[in-house]
């Protein structure tokens, strides 16, 4: 089961790296992203969407919807209300080593104290991978932050535990992909509605 975003994988369909919203959604290497999603009883709009690559091997697609367009890291930050990042596999992975892989990307990006606040909701999610073992190509994970609620993090649209409350660890979380060393360039530039460099090699997250 996908997400109630209904991204799904398609088989044969373009290999595209970015797109931004449009009416009927988009698609992206195979996955289908829809234009709207509803988060904390807030209708989001998608604010781009694109792939990750770990040398020329398509890894993730990501989506990240907001309240309103978002250019910048910062004003991804600073938008209010609910977001979510919605991401589904291209290939099966380790979640264990996804997790890690995570924990390195925010310790690379994320301000020292707003690292340090966010630590108990990156254990949370650690445990929560390792406790999936493996993400198969074709499932999917999202991250939601619900302002006075925090962020909750579903696997195959089913929430994993508490919300964790941390107003950092969005934020943190986000600078995986949208921090000054992301983990894919073209990826970031895609999720912030911006055309999408040629696939590279990416960083190991």
């Amino acid at each position: 089961m996908l997400s109630p975003l209904q991204a799904q994988t398609t088989g044969a369909a373009p290999a595209a790296t970015t797109a931004t919203a449009a009416a009927a959604g988009v698609e992206v290497s195979g996955v289908r992203f829809a234009r709207t999603a509803s988060v904390g009883g807030s209708a989001l709009q998608l604010n781009g969407a694109g792939t990750r690559y770990k040398f020329v091997v398509r890894v993730y697609t990501a989506g990240l919807y907001l309240g309103g367009k978002a250019a910048t890291p910062e004003e991804v930050y600073a938008t209010p209300g609910p977001k979510r990042l919605h991401v589904v596999m291209l290939r099966d992975i380790d979640a264990n080593e996804l997790g890690r892989l995570f924990t390195r990307g925010m310790q690379d990006n994320a301000p020292r104290e707003a690292f340090s606040k966010s630590i108990p909701g990156t254990l949370r999610m650690a445990d929560i991978f390792s406790a999936k073992k493996r993400l198969a190509a074709g499932e999917n994970f999202s991250v939601d932050f619900v302002p006075g609620v925090g962020t909750s993090v579903l696997v195959n649209g089913k929430p994993q535990g508490e919300p964790v409350r941390e107003v950092e660890f969005f934020n943190a979380l986000m600078s995986i992909w949208l921090g000054p060393n992301p983990a894919d360039d073209g990826l970031k530039a895609a999720l912030l509605g911006q055309q999408a460099a040629a696939p590279r090699s990416g960083r190991d997250r």
